[in-house]
Order: structure tokens, then sequence, then C-alpha cells
């Protein structure tokens, strides 16, 4: 049980990257916290084994490294759509720059239609291809931008940014929208996530690489930890609750240990320790 930091290449799916470590590592049960793009590249949190279980509770604000161009709008928000003129770019820097603060906190988006949300079990980017008719405003949903740093912009028709967003943010959508702001359209023509949580860029291990950095759930998920003793272990592991020997905590949920390892995700309730998800196979 263990997480993997993957860059994922440009070029293939998420999945395409689940297909090759099952095959490589030769283990099943392998999933990962958020998908990316074919046209996207970078940071992927892989939960390997029972750790598929808890990419849910790992940190998931994401970071990103954008890059847009002006003057086109296209049908999947990104290069790979068809591309339509709308006119060509006339904003300053400074109206630049005050449209893109007007994207920052929270906000209602709306998905771009080639996108993975699923409608009666069905993707959106499959409905779309074959021209299933729905309307993509019951779909908007609230998304939150941190901050959005302008790396390089040459004056005309290409801008670079980095973007720090809550999981779930569609940095497709957000150039569609910027685009619409600029009365010029805009399109996504390539995306990097640098990180995701606390998994970095520059931490990542490359899908071909010979050694793969295996990350301990303890070392990443950001709750309180308790080492239990050779008693407690024993209780727990057979789904039973312990005294509460840690005192006061701050967190919702508690790790609890043993020999560095997970044992289980508890809750602390009416001053009992109580094992919500458990792990074995430490």
């Amino acid at each position: 049980m263990y997480f993997l930091n993957i860059i994922k290449p440009k070029g293939i799916t998420s999945f395409d990257v689940i297909r090759y470590l099952r095959k490589r590592l030769k283990i099943r049960q392998i999933g990962h916290s958020g998908t990316l793009d074919p046209l996207a590249s970078g940071v992927m949190q892989i939960g390997v084994g029972s750790a598929t279980k808890l990419l849910e509770f790992l940190p998931s604000d994401k970071e990103y490294i954008a890059n847009l161009k002006f003057g086109y709008i296209t049908t999947t928000f990104d290069d790979e759509g068809d591309k339509i003129f709308v006119k060509k770019p006339e904003f300053s820097l400074n109206y630049l720059k005050s449209s893109l603060n007007s994207f920052l906190g929270k906000t209602i988006q709306l998905p771009p239609k080639y996108s993975a949300i699923k409608y009666n079990g069905k993707k959106l980017c499959d409905l779309a291809r074959s021209n299933v008719d729905f309307n993509i405003e019951d779909f908007g949903r609230e998304v939150e931008i941190y901050s959005i740093e302008l790396l390089n912009f040459n004056g005309f028709d290409e801008v670079k940014l980095k973007i720090n967003c809550k999981k779930g943010t569609y940095i497709r959508s957000f150039a569609n929208d910027l685009g619409q702001k600029l009365s010029c359209g805009a399109y996504l023509t390539e995306l990097k996530r640098t990180k995701a949580g606390s998994f970095l860029y520059e931490k990542a291990n490359n899908l071909d690489d010979e050694n793969y950095v295996c990350i301990n759930p303890i070392d990443v998920l950001e709750f309180a930890k308790y080492e239990l003793s050779d008693y407690e272990y024993e209780k727990i592991i057979h789904g039973n609750f312990i005294s509460n020997n840690i005192g006061n905590i701050c967190s919702e949920k508690i790790l609890l240990t043993k020999n560095n390892k997970l044992v289980s995700i508890a809750v602390l309730s009416d001053n009992l320790i109580k094992p919500k998800k458990i792990f074995k196979d430490i």
C-alpha cells in the first residue's frame, strides 16, 4: 500500500497511465485522484493497493502552467477542437491583468461539453461526439481559483499563466471564459499540472523511470497521527474502538499507525477512537 507521484506525458489518457502501471507492477488495484486530458501533462496522484481507498483523503489543490491563444474559440476549448476565428485581440496589458483578477475566488463554472463528467452513466465527451443533445448549463459547479500569475505575454495573442486552484476547476473552461471576457475568444494550447496537493512536479517519476519512489501514506495524509500499542493494534484491526490516549486533536480524522505503517483511519467520538477504514496489509 503506497502512493506514486507520476508524470503523465502529453498525448495519452490518464487511464493509459493506470493501464501501464498495472502491467508493469503486476498489480490490478491501482487508481488516481484526478483526470488529465490527453493534451495535458504533469503530476498524477497514484494509489497502489489499498492506497486507492485513501485517494479521497489526499490534499488535492492543483497548480497548472497554462498556455492560451487569443482570437479564436474551439469546440473543445483546447487545441484539439475545430478552431473558429472570433476577432483580432485588441486589449491592453492592464486590461488583461484586471480580467485575470476577476476570476479569483469562487465562481460557478460550466465545464466543456467534451469532458469526462458523466450523465446517465456516459461521459459528456462521448455524448457530444455522438451528437446527443444535452444542456451544459445543467452541469455548472462551484470552483475556486486562488491565484493567477502572468508568466509571459507576447503583447498580442499568446499568454502563459501559473494558476493555483481547487480540485475540479477546468482550465479549458477558464481559457474560454477569459476569451469571452476579453471579447476576442481564447483556447488552451498547452497545459502542465505542476502540483497536486503535496505532490510536486520536480519530485515526480516519469513513467519510464527504472525505479519509482514509493510514498508512505502517513507522510502525505494531513491528519493527526497516533502509534498503536500491540494491544490497541489487535483491537483496531478487529474493528473495535480504543480509549482516547491522544488528548485534544485538531484534525477531523486520526491516522492510526503501527511500525510507521497505516493501520486505520479513525474518528474521535464520545472520547473513544473508532476505526472507519482498516488496512490489514501492513
